[in-house]
């Protein structure tokens, strides 16, 4: 063999191993997939976006939920007996209003019970699927968020707002449009999530908190923790399945960087005071 040999077939190791290395943990999700599968006697769903980044230039992508996950997990939902219960692991910045309320309508029309499960954050769109959810689990320091309507990068009870604050005749007519399509965004919002709610808590309650989570109330990354969720009647539960952690650790963070978070990998227990030893 020579030195080129040994050379070309460096390369080619070096050029396979991002793919051997993701075919290996899409292997270790399928198998803890099927594993809280067994356990639970359910069906596993996930909907987890990641920053990704390019694959030659590096830029970072961010991902949200669109037409091809709702395709998705409509599908899954479709092949999943209505009696057999559905976990949904949702980890997303939300997305789409299209798309993230087909979804919702898929979990609530599902006859068995739906466990929405959020081990970090399920913002917008996510928690619009959340809330069509009979239950919610979170970690203690996971927030879901406000599903008020978007218009491009402003918020559509902003745009009404600023419209109504000037006389008519200084308001340009693309203002004024977009002031329009809005408040049609804001009722349709209400009616849609008040009619997810309404099966769980009835009507009237579910338009209180739709009015709350749906018209403004706060900015749009405002996070709403598990024991304020609770306070506003949802069916929060804090009790999140080990299981659940170490799936989302089999998704981890596609950047090429240094990582900013760093420590040792493995459980710390302890007696108290200093006595202090790694397992």
């Amino acid at each position: 063999m020579t030195p080129m040999d040994i050379f070309w077939i460096f390369f080619m190791l070096t050029a396979l191993q991002p793919v051997l290395r993701q075919k290996m943990l899409e292997a270790a999700r399928q198998r803890t997939i099927a594993k809280i599968e067994k356990e639970r006697g359910s069906r596993v769903i996930l909907l987890v976006h990641r920053q990704e980044t390019m694959s030659l230039l590096g830029f970072p992508v961010m991902r949200y939920i669109d037409i091809n996950d709702s395709e998705q997990v409509i599908r899954a939902i479709q092949m999943t007996d209505p009696n057999v219960p559905v976990d949904i692991v949702l980890h997303t910045p939300g997305g789409l209003v299209l798309a993230a309320l087909q979804i919702a309508r898929a979990v609530k029309d599902h006859k068995g019970k739906v466990t929405a499960f959020v081990p970090h954050y399920a913002m917008s769109g996510g928690t619009l699927i959340a809330l069509a959810a009979d239950e919610i689990v979170m970690d203690r320091h996971a927030v879901l968020g406000p599903v008020d309507p978007q218009m491009g990068t402003s918020p559509a009870a902003s745009l009404i707002k600023v419209v109504k604050s000037k006389p008519i005749e200084k308001v340009e007519d693309k203002s004024i449009v977009m002031a329009d399509i809005a408040e049609k965004a804001l009722r349709q919002m209400k009616k849609n999530v008040t009619e997810l709610l309404e099966d769980n808590m009835g009507r009237e309650k579910a338009a209180e908190l739709a009015e709350l989570l749906s018209q403004g109330t706060w900015t749009h990354d405002h996070p709403i923790s598990w024991n304020e969720a609770k306070e506003m009647g949802l069916p929060i539960r804090t009790d999140m399945p080990r299981e659940f952690y170490e799936l989302m650790a089999l998704f981890p963070q596609p950047v090429r960087r240094e990582p900013s978070v760093e420590y040792l990998p493995i459980p710390r227990r302890g007696t108290g005071g200093d006595n202090v030893k790694p397992v």
